[in-house]
């Protein structure tokens, strides 16, 4: 089995083909992407990019844009001084469906 490490949003991922991931949202058009590996390991053969992969590509599926992850909260408050603030965020991903190897 083909394993794959591809970087995409500033984050490093271990996939393998038919995997689906959630990876931060991709700005691409129309529903497939290809990324260039890091790494790859076939089996007991592993070949390690400077910094990639040549002559390989990692073929992946859009399933859905635009996913959103949980609200994270994020809370100011000082005692006494009448200080209260509260932000939140949803951060906003894309599914993907590996594909292949090759």
């Amino acid at each position: 089995m083909k394993k794959a490490v591809i970087a995409t949003g500033g984050k490093q991922y271990l996939v393998a083909e038919g995997e689906t991931l959630e990876v931060e949202l991709l700005k691409q058009e129309g529903k497939t992407a290809t990324f260039v590996p890091l790494l790859v390991i076939d089996g007991d053969k592993t070949t390690v990019g400077t910094p990639e992969v040549s002559g390989v590509k990692v073929s992946v599926d859009i399933v859905e844009e635009d996913v959103k992850a949980d609200k994270v909260t994020a809370i100011r408050y000082k005692p006494k001084k009448r200080v209260r603030k509260v932000r939140g965020h949803r951060q906003r991903h894309t599914l993907i469906k590996i594909k292949k190897i090759a």
